[in-house]
């Protein structure tokens, strides 16, 4: 029996800025469209902290917003490809290239928030670094969905050949693999993403102890993405056949980390800060 797979070959840039002669890609389109909708989430939650909601929302997109971007750009370079780096340092800024690595984008979020609560402390008081963390976990696994949507916009992190039903034939895949049919492992994991944020959004309105929302946020995204990563070509090995992958290597520690705030979240007021 044949198959009708999906074929998927969409222009990757969406038009070009006029006078400036630069491709607005879907990729990016996604990813601010991502970041715009969870400012106007983080909004009205931030009102029962502070009577400056909109300023302390729009400083706090700011930490995110480059934490995001610095903390997942290094850790792409430092865990994926270190050595091309090495021959061109500069290559490091041009970001618009492609290459985020979604672990260090959360170590850069986690650094970004710190350094937010330290500023904020005179007009939010109330507002602790966990409390941060739980807000921002809500609209961060919103964002987290866009940002795949874009990547399968982009035909980029492939899945594996397969002959499910449901596989998807990317026409002209970033990397320039093979056109055959593959597993969708980007909409995994943003469907992954798409039902934590409403798991998030109804578990926030019942005001959970501070740091429990962000222990599940980091147990849910990573265990599915630990999973989902068996679906997915081969990026960087730590070593030559092993038998997992840097996804997944990078994960355990965000698992462990979420296993023990969301057991420990009635304990973690006393180390809050």
């Amino acid at each position: 029996m044949t198959l009708a797979y999906l074929y998927w070959n969409p222009d990757s840039t969406l038009f070009t800025l006029p006078y400036f002669n630069h491709p607005v890609k879907w990729y990016g389109l996604c990813f601010m469209a991502g970041f715009l909708i969870g400012y106007y989430l983080i909004l009205k939650p931030l009102k029962n902290h502070t009577n400056h909601p909109q300023k302390l929302a729009d400083r706090l997109l700011w930490f995110v917003l480059l934490g995001t971007i610095i903390g997942a750009r290094l850790g792409h370079v430092f865990f994926y490809e270190p050595a091309a780096y090495l021959k061109s340092p500069l290559s490091i800024l041009k970001i618009w290239e492609g290459g985020l690595a979604s672990h260090g984008g959360t170590v850069g979020v986690i650094l970004a928030l710190l350094a937010f609560r330290f500023s904020s402390k005179k007009e939010a008081p109330n507002l602790t670094f966990l409390r941060i963390c739980d807000l921002v976990a809500v609209p961060t696994a919103l964002v987290a969905f866009f940002i795949r949507l874009g990547n399968f916009f982009n035909q980029e992190i492939l899945g594996t050949q397969t002959d499910i039903p449901w596989a998807v034939i990317f026409g002209a895949p970033f990397d320039g693999s093979l056109v055959v049919p593959r597993h969708p492992s980007q909409m995994y994991e943003g469907l992954a993403y798409l039902a934590l944020f409403f798991f998030l959004w109804v578990m926030q309105k019942r005001n959970p102890p501070a740091g429990r929302m962000t222990g599940i946020f980091f147990i849910w995204v990573f265990f599915a993405r630990f999973v989902i990563e068996y679906t997915k070509e081969v990026q960087v090995a730590i070593v030559d056949q092993s038998f997992l992958q840097m996804g997944q290597w990078l994960s355990i520690p965000f698992i462990l980390l979420g296993l023990l705030m969301v057991l420990a979240s009635k304990q973690l007021k006393a180390v809050d800060i």
